[in-house]
């Protein structure tokens, strides 16, 4: 475990992060593996109600594995946020906190203090374990149909996520 959070904080901590942009990079998995575990995965809202990913059928999912103090997960947040705004039927972002060294706490006090349109949520089932997320931000689209589309490690800063995420919004979305 100290190493999956040393390897976390690493990737969270780069000088990329100064500069607003990482490298995108794509998790070398089975995808197959992937898709069974997210499309049936389940994790716990802030007020302790599990939530099931099969919630949210019929739109655009990003799962969106993150912590308050990785700077490239917030740093996209506002993109996400426009989206939402664009495109309110279609899209939807589960915030899921990985809990590797906060609770859910941490996030409730986050969401309280933004004002982002997501569900935040907490790994309580350790999803992330069994997807083997190594690195944040950790991203997971799942289609209307509740399919994986896709997953993505770091980001593109806040454009270049709000461009790869409209691209998939559009494609996928009636």
């Amino acid at each position: 475990m100290a190493i999956a959070v040393l390897v976390v904080f690493t990737g969270c901590s780069s000088e990329e992060e100064a500069s607003g942009e990482q490298e995108m990079a794509f998790q070398p998995a089975d995808e197959a593996a992937i898709a069974e575990i997210i499309e049936s995965a389940s994790f716990t809202d802030l007020d302790g109600n599990e939530v099931s990913i099969r919630d949210y059928r019929g739109k655009v999912l990003l799962i969106d594995f993150w912590e308050t103090w990785c700077g490239p997960c917030l740093q996209v947040f506002p993109a996400m946020q426009d989206l939402r705004e664009e495109f309110p039927d279609r899209f939807e972002v589960l915030a899921v906190t990985l809990g590797l060294s906060e609770g859910p706490e941490e996030a409730k006090a986050f969401r309280e203090e933004h004002e982002y349109d997501f569900h935040f949520l907490y790994d309580e089932f350790e999803v992330s374990n069994e997807l083997g997320i190594f690195s944040i931000p950790y991203k997971i689209y799942i289609g209307p149909d509740g399919r994986l589309i896709k997953q993505e490690i770091g980001s593109s800063g806040r454009e270049g996520d709000y461009n790869r995420t409209k691209e998939v919004i559009l494609e996928y979305s009636e």
